[in-house]
């Protein structure tokens, strides 16, 4: 079993990561589907932790607690009330501006190179509304907290 020690360090790990995360995705301008599913996993993950953890943490030495009551300040202030919100923003805008890309490019004969252009358009716009589902999922969930 893990000393108090190593759970501490685990959880300090994944959070720092967690922060890391949070910082890359206020910085760009444009996150890759990637890029912004390890984001809510990572925020999912952390979350977790600090609950399964919280549990445990208060016949622990106070530090445990601190660095949870901090963590979840910090996912809940800076990611669910800021970050979220522009990464749905984006992904949202990017949905737009496809979809109005492939919408304007109807003509009846198209080019082989422009057939296969839009067939990588089309699965990055999957790809993307997937992903803005995942991420609206997530602020639904934080709505009913």
């Amino acid at each position: 079993m893990a000393s108090s020690e190593d759970i501490f360090q685990m959880f300090d790990s994944e959070t720092k990561k967690l922060q890391n995360l949070i910082d890359i995705a206020d910085s760009k301008t444009d996150m890759n589907i990637h890029e912004i599913v390890e984001t809510y996993y990572q925020v999912m993950n952390v979350s977790s932790m600090a609950t399964m953890l919280k549990e445990q943490a208060y016949s622990e030495p106070g530090s445990l607690l601190a660095k949870i009551r901090e963590t979840e300040k910090m996912i809940s202030e800076k990611f669910d009330s800021s970050t979220h919100l522009k990464i749905l923003a984006k992904i949202s805008l990017s949905v737009q501006v496809m979809t109005k890309n492939l919408q304007s490019g109807h003509s009846d004969e198209k080019p082989k190179e422009q057939v296969e252009s839009d067939a990588k358009l089309f699965e990055s716009l999957r790809q993307a509304m997937s992903t803005r589902e995942f991420v609206e999922q997530y602020g639904k969930g934080i709505s009913h907290d």
